[in-house]
Order: structure tokens, then sequence, then C-alpha cells
């Protein structure tokens, strides 16, 4: 086996393309496909390069009969710590189950006030006999046990998390073989990703729909009714952008992709964030005044539409938790 065969090997093997091998050379992609064509030869600055590279020896590099690849013991001087194929695999692993969990978790907080909707306005109809001092006595111990069930499920993940803390804090490296997997597993669940987000915002966007029904009634319970079926439908959109979004990241994150690029100061994340953040609360309270205007105009019932601001001060809490949950860590 020749050279250009042993970089071709070596470079599928790690799950590259000749771009992405190209970048971390130094080199153009020209240079990459002739040597792999064998048109050329590395000089010995790179031949060194591509050993440590890869991790082989330089022997199995030069030398034609050397068959089976002779794996150098990649002693390094960094004090980074250095992220093994086997705790790649158990840290995606374990952002897969929290993904879940995180998106139970935010889902529970979404629809921790329904109870005590519901029986205050129960409370309110003639039809249903309960006592205002009943349904807050019923209603707000229910959100509370909602509400620490969600927590206790944020602190659960946090636990699960810390063995993989470092990859959060501090930078590190990654060893042979663990980019390559993880490249592979990211382009496999990238169209998962895309749908899931689709999907996040379609239902997100038709989520206030039964409230706009209920604007249109006279009963104060249904309408009520309606409302809490607004927040269990912007909660299932909210938990396919946490499933997807998670388990995404935490693929950029080994990569060293995104937001996570060493190169990206911490300021300058900051910077991002904040900016999508102000573009994001701007968006969502236009088109929430806009909403309100129009049903108030459209129904003549100001005194009933003031309802669409508690309501969507919440789903704003929601959707602000999500996006830092997501997006920023």
């Amino acid at each position: 086996m020749i050279l250009a065969e042993k970089i071709i090997k070596l470079r599928k093997k790690n799950g590259w393309s000749q771009e992405e091998l190209a970048e971390k050379l130094n080199v153009s992609r020209q240079a990459v496909s002739k040597w792999e064509g064998a048109q050329t030869v590395p000089d010995i600055g790179k031949i060194l390069q591509l050993s440590e590279l890869f991790g082989v020896s330089t022997d199995y590099l030069l030398k034609d009969e050397m068959e089976a690849e002779e794996f150098t013991e990649q002693v390094s001087d960094s004090p980074l710590p250095r992220v093994t194929l086997e705790q790649a695999n158990a840290y995606l692993a374990q952002r897969k189950k929290a993904s879940v969990q995180i998106a139970l978790a935010t889902f529970l907080c979404i629809l921790s006030p329904i109870p005590l909707l519901i029986l205050s306005a129960a409370s309110e109809s003639p039809a249903i006999k309960i006592s205002e001092s009943a349904a807050a006595a019923i209603g707000v111990p229910l959100l509370l046990v909602i509400v620490t069930i969600a927590v206790a499920l944020f602190i659960f993940c946090g636990f699960q998390n810390a063995p993989f803390t470092f990859l959060e804090k501090e930078p590190f490296e990654a060893e042979y073989g663990v980019t390559g997997m993880v490249s592979e597993r990211k382009a496999a669940y990238f169209p998962t990703y895309v749908k899931g987000n689709i999907i996040g915002t379609c239902i997100c966007i038709l989520s206030p729909i039964p409230l706009l029904v209920g604007a249109f009634l006279e009963n104060v319970f249904l309408l009520i009714c309606l409302l809490c079926v607004t927040m269990f439908i912007a909660g299932i959109g909210a938990s396919c952008f946490i499933v997807v979004g998670v388990r995404y990241t935490s693929m950029q994150k080994l990569l060293k992709e995104g937001e996570f690029q060493p190169e990206q100061t911490e300021n300058s994340k900051q910077e991002e964030c904040s900016k999508q953040e102000e573009a994001l609360s701007s968006v969502y309270w236009l088109l929430t005044t806009a909403l309100y205007l129009t049903v108030s105009f459209l129904t003549g019932r100001w005194g009933q539409t003031w309802i669409i601001w508690p309501i969507a001060a919440v789903l704003y809490a929601a959707i602000l938790s999500v996006y830092h949950l997501v997006f920023k860590k």
C-alpha cells in the first residue's frame, strides 16, 4: 500500500473530507487531492503533521511494505483533558436520555398553572359548585407538586451530566477516532434535527388557535379550558425544540463547531446571544400586540381580551427558558 492509499484510508476512517483534512493541515484541497492521486508527495513537515493527526507512525506512512497501521502512543504535552472514544459515546448516550428528561421537565413547567386556572374558572361558574378558596386550596398545591417534579428532573439531569462537565467548562482534545465517529452521527442525525425544528415551529405557530376560538365565546370557563389547550400545544412545540436541540448541540460540542469553536471568545458569544434574545423579544411582543388589537377590534370585547397579555407573559417565559436551555447551553 503506497502513501496515497494510506492517506485516503486514514482520512475516511476519521470521517473527514478532503477539505476538512486540508484545513487541519493548512493546505489547499487541491494539495490533498494530488497527494491522494499520487501526483505529488507531502514534504517532511506535512508527513510529521499527518503522523500526529492520524495517530500513526511516520514509518507506516513512508514504508510501502508496511500494511498494518502502527499507531503512536499519542503522548501529549498538552495539559488539556482528552476525550476518549468511550467517553464520547457515553456522553452522547447521556445527552440523548437527558434531552427527553429536560423536555419533560420544561413541559411540566408550562403545564403547571393549568389545574389552578381550571379550578379558578370553575369557581366562577354557577354550574360547578366549588368555592374560590377551595379552588385555590387545591390548585396551588397541585401547581407546586408539578413544578417540584420538574425541578427534580432538572436536578437529576445535572447530576447525570456531572462526569462530563469538563466538556462544557474548559477546553479539551479529542483522541483518535472521536471526531470521525461524532461527525458520522451528526450527519446522520441532521435530517431529524431539521424536522424537529420545523415541527416545533409549526406547532408553536398553531398553538394560539384554541385561544382565538375561545375569544369569540361567551363562556369564561370554556375560554380558560381553551387557554389550557393552547398551553398544552405550546408545551409540545417547546419539547420538540429541546429534544432535537440538546442532542445536536452535544455533537457540536464534541466537534467544537458553531458556538463551541475555540476561537470564539466568551464576550462574542454573550453579545451574539444577547442580540438574538433582543430580536426574539421584539418580534414576540410586536406579534402579541398585533394579536391583541386584532382580536379586540374584531370582537369588541375589550373587557375580556386583556387575558391575552398574561397568557403571552407565561408563554414568553417558557419560550425564553427554552432558548436559554437549547441555544445558550
